[in-house]
C-alpha cells in the first residue's frame, strides 16, 4: 500500500490475521477485493489492501501452510509476536502495529475472528482515531472465563461496523446497546473459505495416508484449556478416545501444546493402533474429514460451522458455544465427560439431527462486506465534500 503512489479514489485496507482461523477468513475478503478492483473500479473507489500477519502462530504447520494453500498474498508485513501469555502477546502486538498504522494510514483497520491479535490490533486502531471493521461480530458465549470472549466484548465496541454471520449475533449487538446502524448481517466468511475449496477437497489425498474411508472414521481436534490443560481431563479423554478406536477408526491432528500435555501424563497411543495421532494438517485435508467422518468430536469454533454446513453429526466438548446457531438451526450438540460416552453411542446408533443450513451462509458473505465497506467510504467522502 504505497500512498505517494495511491490514487485520489482508493480505500485503503488494512487486514490483520494472527492465527489459524484469521488465514481462512482473510482469503475469501482478498478475492471479493480482487474482483471488485478487476470489474467495479470505475464506478467505485480501487481498494487498496496491506496484509498484516501478525505472528500469533508461529510454527509452520500452524500458519504459512495456510497462506500458502488459501491463495492468499504473502503477508506485507509479519510481526513476529509468537508465543507467550495473553497480555505478553497483546502488549506485543499493540507495539508493533501502532508504526504500521501511522506509516500505512489506512481508511479501515479490518479484524477478523477473537484471537488476541483481533483485540490488540483494534484497541491500537481506534486510539489512532482509525476506524475498524470486525467480521465475525456479535458472537457470544456468555462464560467471561475464556479469553476469546474478552477479545469479542472489547472488540465489539470499538468497532465501528459489525459485520455479524447470524441473526443471534445481531441480537447480542442489540442487547449490548450498539446502534443499529453499525451492525451489518452478512454471513459466515468461513463458508466462503469452505466452498471455495469444495473442489480441493475432493481430491485431498488424506484418506489414502491415513487408510480411512468416508463415514467409518472420527474426526478429533481439541485445543482449549478446559480440556488439554488439566491433566486429569485430558487422560480421560484420551481414554475414551482409545476405547472408540477400538471400534472405528479416530483421527486427532494435536496441537503442538496438547502434544505437549499428552507427553506430560505419559500417553501414549500404542495399545490403540486405530487412534491416529498426527500432526496439524491444512484447510483442505481438515474439511474433507469434516465432511466424510461419521461424526466429529471437537472444541473448534470453526468445526461447528463447518459440519453444520456439511450436515456431519457434531459433539462439542465445552460448556457453552459462541456459536449457537449451530445447536438450533445445524447439526451440533454441546457434550462434556460425563455425557460423552451416552452421547457417542447415541451418534453409533444412528440417532443425531441432520440440521440445516443458517441463512447467508452461501458463499457471498465477503461480497457483502467489501459493499459496505465502500458504502461507507463514500459516505465519508461525501461528509468532507
Amino acid at each position: 500500500m504505497d500512498k505517494r503512489n495511491s490514487l485520489k479514489n482508493t480505500l485503503r485496507l488494512l487486514l490483520v490475521a494472527g492465527a489459524r482461523p484469521n488465514f481462512m477468513k482473510i482469503a475469501p475478503l482478498l478475492r471479493a477485493i480482487n474482483r471488485h478492483n478487476a470489474s467495479l473500479c470505475r464506478q467505485n473507489p480501487c481498494i487498496e489492501t496491506f496484509l498484516v500477519h501478525t505472528g500469533q502462530h508461529y510454527d509452520e504447520n500452524m500458519s504459512e501452510v495456510f497462506f500458502r494453500e488459501l491463495g492468499i498474498k504473502p503477508p506485507d508485513v509479519n510481526l513476529e509476536v509468537g508465543s507467550g501469555s495473553h497480555s505478553y502477546q497483546t502488549a506485543t502486538i499493540m507495539l508493533r502495529f501502532e508504526p504500521i498504522c501511522l506509516e500505512q494510514k489506512p481508511d479501515w483497520v479490518v479484524v477478523v475472528g477473537d484471537v488476541n491479535s483481533t483485540l490488540a490490533c483494534s484497541l491500537v486502531a481506534a486510539k489512532l482515531g482509525i476506524k475498524v471493521a470486525h467480521v465475525e461480530a456479535g458472537l457470544r458465549s456468555f462464560d467471561r472465563t475464556m479469553p476469546e470472549e474478552i477479545n469479542r466484548l472489547v472488540t465489539d465496541v470499538l468497532a465501528d461496523l459489525l459485520f455479524t454471520p447470524s441473526a443471534d449475533a445481531n441480537a447480542n449487538l442489540r442487547r449490548e446497546g450498539i446502534p443499529a446502524k453499525k451492525i451489518k448481517f452478512v454471513g459466515n466468511i468461513m463458508i466462503d473459505a469452505l466452498i471455495s475449496r469444495i473442489d480441493e477437497v475432493e481430491s485431498s489425498k488424506i484418506s489414502d495416508e491415513l487408510r480411512i474411508s468416508p463415514k467409518n472414521f472420527v474426526y478429533v481436534t481439541l485445543h482449549r484449556p478446559s480440556n488439554v490443560d488439566q491433566p486429569e481431563n485430558l487422560r480421560q479423554i484420551m481414554k475414551k478416545l482409545g476405547k472408540l478406536s477400538r471400534k472405528l477408526p479416530v483421527v486427532f491432528p494435536v496441537h503442538p501444546r496438547t502434544r505437549k500435555r499428552l507427553e506430560e501424563i505419559s500417553f501414549g497411543s500404542e495399545p490403540y493402533p486405530q487412534l491416529k495421532l498426527i500432526e496439524p494438517i491444512g484447510f483442505t485435508d481438515s474439511l474433507w474429514l469434516a465432511k466424510n467422518a461419521l461424526f466429529v468430536l471437537t472444541d473448534s469454533g470453526g468445526l461447528q460451522e463447518e459440519t453444520t454446513f456439511f450436515r456431519t453429526p457434531c459433539l462439542t466438548l465445552r460448556e457453552n458455544t459462541e456459536r449457537p446457531v449451530t445447536i438450533k438451526v445445524g447439526t451440533n450438540r454441546l457434550t462434556s465427560l460425563k455425557t460423552l460416552d451416552a452421547d457417542i453411542k447415541r451418534i453409533l446408533n444412528g440417532i443425531y439431527k441432520r440440521g440445516a443450513i443458517p441463512k447467508y451462509w452461501d458463499g457471498k458473505t465477503a461480497e457483502r462486506i467489501v459493499k459496505h465497506l465502500v458504502k461507507e467510504w463514500k459516505k465519508e467522502r461525501k461528509k468532507r465534500a
